[in-house]
C-alpha cells in the first residue's frame, strides 16, 4: 500500500496551503520581474514512481523569457549594491523556511524525479547545510571582489534539483547576483517552485521559468543581459553552450557528462569491494559521479565476477512510498523507477542492442522481485544489469548510460588499463583498485578524471572540496567553496585564478 499522508494530492494540497502565491488550483506559476505570473502553457506530467499525474510545467515562450532576462538585469543593478549583511539575512530566512518544510520539500522530490526518501532527505539537507556553510563564510570569499554586471543563468539537469541546482542559485545571490533558472525539463517542478517561493519571499532576486531546452538556451546563454552560465548536462547540448559562452567571453561552469570507471589491476581487497559495489547503484546510477563501467585485469575476473554478482544482487529496489503496513517505515531503497518511462525503455533497448551485437549478459535483475504496489504502472522501473565487453558499434561502450546498466571490460596490459579508462574521453572521477599505492601513484596521473579514487569512490564533495572535470566533461571555472564564488564574481584585473574568467579559461 501506498503510505498513508504521502499521496501527490496530500502534498499538492500542503504547497497550495504554504505558497498561494505560487500555486494555483492545478498549476504552478513562474516567476519573474518579482512575481509569480500565470503565463505559459501547462503540460501533463506523471510520477515516474507509479505513472499517476502530477502538475506539469507551465512552459513559456521565448518571448517571456527574454522580458524575464531583461527585468532581472533591473534587479540585479539594485541588489548588487545591496550590503552583504542584507544578502546574508535574507538568504538565511530563506534557509530557515527551507528547514521548516524540509519533509514537503523531499516528498515533492519523491514523486517528481522518483528518488527513495531517504535520497530526497538527502538532496534538501545538502542544499540547506551547503549554503548555511557559504553564509557563515561567505565575507572572506568576497574580500577584493564585487558581483558580476549582469545576472547568471541557470540551466541544470533534473536529478539534484536542491542540492546542485538551487544550492548553487542561492551561493549566487549571496555573492550579490539575480539568479536566473530553468526548470529541469524532466522534473523538480514543484519542488523547486516552493524553494523559490521561500527565497522570493525574502527579497532575494530570483528568476525560475519552465520551458523547453532548446527554445529557452539561446534566451538564457545568448541574452546579451546575462553574464554568466551555470550549466548541468549532456555534451551534446553543452557543446552548444560553450560555442556560445567562448564566442560571448562569459563567465561560465559548464559541467558535462562523462564515463566514469573504476579500474581493477594486481588487486585482492575483494571484501571491500563487496561492501562498495551496492553503494554504488545510489540512485540507480543517475548521478554524474556513479561508476558505470568496471575496466578489470583478465586474469582478476574469476574473483572480481564472484564478489561482483554477490553484490549486485544486493541491491534493494522498489516503489519509494510503498509499505506492507500503513505504520511502516517507508523503504530503505537503493533506487526506485528511472526519471520516466522513456529513458528505461531506452535503456533496455540499448541492453537489448548491445547483446545482439555481442556483449555478454552477465546479470540480469528482475523488477519482479522490487517491492511495489499491486497493479502499478512499472513502465520507469529497470532492474541492475551487467554486461561484459559491450562492443564499440554500442552507445553503452562509449557513453554513460544514467541507469543501473553496468559494463565491464577485461584488459591484459597497463596500457589497455589506461586507454579502458579514458574511452569518454574525460571524466568528473575515477578509481583503481591495486594493492600497490607505488602502482596507484604511477597510473592515477593518465587517467582523464578531475578526482581518481585509490580503492573508493570518489564524489562531488561539498563546501571548500574543489569539483570539476577533465576533458569533454567540463569547460570553464572549477568550482567549490571559494571558487564558487569566484566563479560568478570579479576581482583584480591581474589575477590567474582557476575561476575567474574571462581571465582564465580551463580547456582540459
Amino acid at each position: 500500500m501506498l503510505k498513508p499522508g504521502m499521496a501527490w494530492a496530500n502534498a499538492w494540497q500542503r504547497c497550495l496551503t504554504i505558497a498561494p502565491e505560487a500555486f494555483h488550483d492545478d498549476r504552478t506559476l513562474n516567476l519573474w520581474n518579482g512575481s509569480w505570473q500565470a503565463d505559459g502553457m501547462p503540460l501533463v506530467a506523471t510520477s515516474p514512481i507509479d505513472g499517476g499525474i502530477i502538475t506539469g510545467p507551465p512552459h513559456v515562450d521565448t518571448s517571456i523569457a527574454r522580458r524575464a532576462v531583461r527585468a532581472s538585469l533591473d534587479q540585479h543593478r539594485h541588489w548588487r549594491y545591496s550590503p552583504l549583511a542584507e544578502r546574508r539575512a535574507r538568504v538565511t530566512a530563506a534557509l530557515d523556511a527551507l528547514s521548516e518544510h524540509r519533509d514537503l520539500l523531499a516528498l515533492l522530490l519523491v514523486h517528481e524525479i522518483g528518488k527513495p526518501w531517504l535520497l530526497a532527505q538527502a538532496d534538501v539537507e545538502r542544499a540547506i547545510d551547503g549554503v548555511r556553510w557559504y553564509i557563515d563564510n561567505i565575507e572572506d570569499m568576497l574580500d577584493g571582489r564585487a558581483p558580476l554586471d549582469g545576472p547568471v543563468s541557470n540551466i541544470a539537469s533534473w536529478n539534484y534539483p536542491m542540492s546542485v541546482l538551487f544550492h548553487a542559485m542561492l551561493v549566487q545571490a549571496l555573492a550579490g547576483n539575480a539568479v536566473v533558472a530553468k526548470v529541469p525539463t524532466n522534473g523538480g517542478l514543484s519542488c523547486l517552485t516552493l524553494a523559490c517561493a521561500f527565497a522570493a519571499r525574502e527579497g532575494v532576486p530570483i528568476t525560475l521559468m519552465s520551458g523547453s531546452g532548446s527554445e529557452l538556451c539561446d534566451v538564457l546563454v545568448g541574452s546579451p543581459e546575462i553574464d554568466c552560465v551555470f550549466f548541468v548536462g549532456g555534451r551534446s547540448t553543452g557543446a552548444r553552450v560553450a560555442a556560445a559562452v567562448a564566442a560571448s567571453g562569459k563567465h561560465h561552469i559548464l559541467e558535462q557528462a562523462g564515463l566514469n570507471t573504476w579500474g581493477i589491476w594486481n588487486y585482492t581487497g575483494w571484501e571491500s569491494l563487496l561492501a562498495v559495489i551496492p553503494r554504488l547503484f545510489d540512485y540507480g546510477k543517475q548521478r554524474c559521479t556513479s561508476y558505470p563501467r568496471f575496466v578489470v585485469q583478465r586474469s582478476a575476473f574469476p574473483d572480481f565476477l564472484s564478489v561482483y554478482l554477490a553484490a549486485i544482487q544486493s541491491v534493494r529496489i522498489g516503489n519509494p512510498l510503498a509499505v506492507m503496513e500503513p505504520t511502516d517505515s517507508l523503504p530503505v531503497l537503493d533506487f526506485g523507477p528511472l526519471i520516466n518511462a522513456a529513458k528505461a525503455k531506452d535503456l533496455s533497448d540499448q541492453v537489448t542492442h548491445a547483446i545482439d551485437h555481442g556483449a555478454v549478459p552477465l546479470y540480469r535483475g528482475s523488477i519482479a522481485d522490487a517491492l511495489l504496489l499491486p497493479g502499478q504502472d512499472t513502465s520507469a522501473y529497470i532492474a541492475p544489469v551487467a554486461l561484459l565487453n559491450p562492443p564499440p558499434v554500442s552507445p553503452l561502450y562509449h557513453v554513460e548510460p544514467f541507469g543501473p546498466v553496468d559494463t565491464i571490460v577485461l584488459v591484459d596490459t597497463e596500457a589497455e588499463l589506461v586507454a579502458a579508462m579514458n574511452q569518454s574521453n574525460g571524466a568528473l572521477v575515477s578509481t583503481l583498485s591495486t594493492d600497490d599505492p607505488h602502482t596507484y601513484k604511477r597510473i592515477a596521473p593518465q587517467i582523464r578524471a578531475f578526482k581518481v579514487g585509490f580503492c573508493k569512490p570518489r564524489s562531488r564533495g561539498d563546501r571548500e572540496e574543489i569539483f570539476g572535470g577533465l576533458g569533454g566533461s567540463w569547460r570553464g571555472a572549477f568550482v567549490g567553496g571559494a571558487l564558487l564564488v569566484k566563479a560568478v564574481t570579479v576581482g583584480p584585473q591581474s589575477e590567474k585564478s582557476l575561476a575567474n574568467f574571462p581571465e582564465f579559461q580551463f580547456e582540459g
